[in-house]
């Protein structure tokens, strides 16, 4: 073991004897090197998207020191960019383990640094978290949460005073100030109940979440002459996390009642028994939500996972079989959707604009550009898309955004908050359903006509973890591999590359590539931001969806991953 490693185990140990739970967790690894070799080999990395790592006792780990070193670094960020009132940070947090102690140790560092904080009073999604932000005038939030992995895992998403998740240079200064802070020694700290007394933590009041519920009705693209049979029957799952209590609100309060919530997965429960990976992507995870649709012979199923941003679905086919539905699929469906509406409604603006990343779905943008709309194409990551809305903002045209979208399940349809939303989501694939079901059309049949007009797209997502440290040093020179071969994938003829570690089309630098090959075929190879993995995007544009499996098992079996 190499020595830094074995000093800072030991440092631990020392320093955390006061604290039983994390002192017992570091001696019960006592005699296992790997254990602790990858509890303290590196400090948990803090980047845009914040901390996020595994449960656990370690620099490498996200427990109440971590947290607190870095909410110290992000309060001194916050005390040198801001001035007086402004200094203001918004808490929110989900159902997953540990998720509320994290929080008040955060609101407790950034009291005793002279900063007023305003904390939900209950688990809230994140994109209660942006709203809040922007609504109370804040600097920063965080959102403690790990989104949609496992359950050994939880996080600290940082945001900007802009709502978004915080910039590539912002996340350089605040990270500039972490390293600075000695992690036993170096934080101010209050009680959080003293916090709370003295005024200097507050609530956030319930007025803020019935403004964000508004925000979401505002969203309906229905008007007073609209017959619609809202009654359709809706199975939910909120994933045992943040979702059920705006997602229910929203739904009810918008004339959707006759809906069942999975019962099992129904209350927070940061153990996920029933879902071990809570991410609505997968089938895994909505299994139980399709046993509960096929039981009350449901038009629809949907779930949203913990922190309730990206939302999944299902819907019945013409046997009568639920078909979980891709999230380039219902994003695409979504923006049909709006355009269509919006023109026949006469809403829609003089300069519309969709933004999605680069690994979505390209139907997207012949979606578009069927209805005059722009396509703004962003890296990977929902806070492109708020930075774009942020752009538009600031040209006082934020009213020409109409829909951003993820391949990786996250919707935005307005400009109230700056991150993906699936009570927003959840929403609007209610009102979508119901709408072409009274005009006798399902969403498959309408996903049918899109790829009719526009051609068939498969477009798949394939994961390879890398655990460890090990698994580090794999994952860069899988990367460096891609970027240096003569021919990354043979059999396949390259017409062109994109690097986007060179800062391409005014983006930000970004560990990316993507390769188009002949016959409207492309691969973005990334590794993810917030897991141990390399993540390979495959978009084929062909006849059919036979003839699209075919050339895809083909370029899976050349990358040879």
């Amino acid at each position: 073991m190499k020595e830094e490693i074995l000093k800072q185990y030991e440092l631990w140990c020392e320093k955390t004897k006061s604290n039983k739970e994390m002192n017992e967790a570091l001696l019960a690894i006592k005699e296992d090197e790997r254990a602790i070799e990858d509890a303290f080999y590196r400090n948990l990395e803090f980047g845009t998207g914040g901390l996020r790592g595994v449960i656990g006792a370690g620099t490498n780990r996200m427990n109440i020191f971590t947290v607190a070193k870095a909410s110290q670094g992000l309060a001194e960020y916050v005390v040198s960019s801001f001035e007086g009132d402004l200094r203001k940070i918004a808490i929110s947090y989900d159902s997953r383990i540990k998720s509320d102690v994290f929080a008040r140790v955060a609101a407790g560092v950034f009291a005793a640094n002279g900063i007023k904080v305003f904390m939900y009073s209950e688990l809230m999604p994140t994109p209660c978290l942006s709203f809040a932000v922007r609504e109370l005038g804040c600097a920063a939030g965080i959102m403690v949460t790990a989104s949609h992995n496992p359950a050994k895992y939880n996080g600290y998403k940082v945001y900007g005073s802009d709502g978004c998740q915080i910039t590539t240079a912002a996340a350089a200064e605040i990270l500039e100030k972490i390293e600075q802070v000695d992690i036993f020694d170096g934080i101010k700290q209050v009680d959080f109940e003293a916090g709370i007394a003295s005024g200097q933590i507050e609530y956030i009041a319930e007025a803020v979440y019935s403004k964000f519920i508004e925000e979401i009705k505002k969203q309906s693209l229905l008007t007073e002459n609209d017959s619609v049979d809202k009654n359709v029957a809706i199975v939910y799952s909120p994933l045992n996390g943040t979702g059920l209590k705006p997602v229910t609100r929203a739904l009810k309060e918008m004339g959707y009642t006759n809906s069942t919530v999975v019962e099992e997965q129904r209350l927070p429960d940061g153990n996920f028994p029933t879902c071990p990976y809570p991410n609505p992507e997968i089938k895994e995870a909505m299994s139980l939500g399709m046993e509960y649709a096929k039981k009350n012979n449901a038009d629809l199923l949907i779930a949203t996972d913990p922190d309730c941003d990206r939302v999944g679905i299902a819907v019945k086919n013409s046997e009568g079989e639920y078909v979980l539905l891709s999230g380039n699929e219902t994003g695409c469906l979504l923006l049909d959707y709006i355009c269509s509406m919006r023109i026949r409604n006469n809403t829609m603006p003089k300069e519309p604009v969709a933004v999605k990343t680069i690994v979505t779905s390209d139907l997207g943008q012949k979606i578009a550009t069927k209805y005059g709309v722009e396509t703004k194409n962003v890296l990977t990551g929902f806070k492109f898309i708020g930075e774009q809305i942020g752009f538009l903002e600031q040209l006082n045209k934020s009213e020409n955004y109409i829909f951003g979208f993820e391949e990786s399940f996250g919707y935005l349809s307005g400009s109230y908050v700056r991150d993906k939303d699936a009570v927003n989501g959840a929403t609007l694939i209610c009102e979508m359903f119901a709408y072409y079901k009274s005009k006798g059309i399902s969403l498959l049949e309408k996903l049918e006509e899109l790829y009719k007009e526009h051609g068939y797209y498969l477009n798949s997502l394939y994961s390879y973890e890398f655990e460890g440290a090990d698994g580090m040093v794999k994952m860069q020179h899988i990367m460096d591999s891609f970027r240096t071969a003569d021919n990354p994938v043979p059999g396949f003829l390259v017409e062109r590359v994109e690097d986007f570690n060179q800062g391409l089309y005014g983006l930000p630098k970004s560990n990316v590539i993507k390769f188009y090959f002949e016959g409207d075929i492309s691969l973005v190879v990334r590794p993810s931001g917030t897991e141990p993995k390399i993540k390979l995007y495959i978009s084929i544009n062909c006849e059919n969806r036979d003839q699209a499996k075919n050339i895809e098992k083909e370029l899976l079996a050349a990358v040879n991953m």
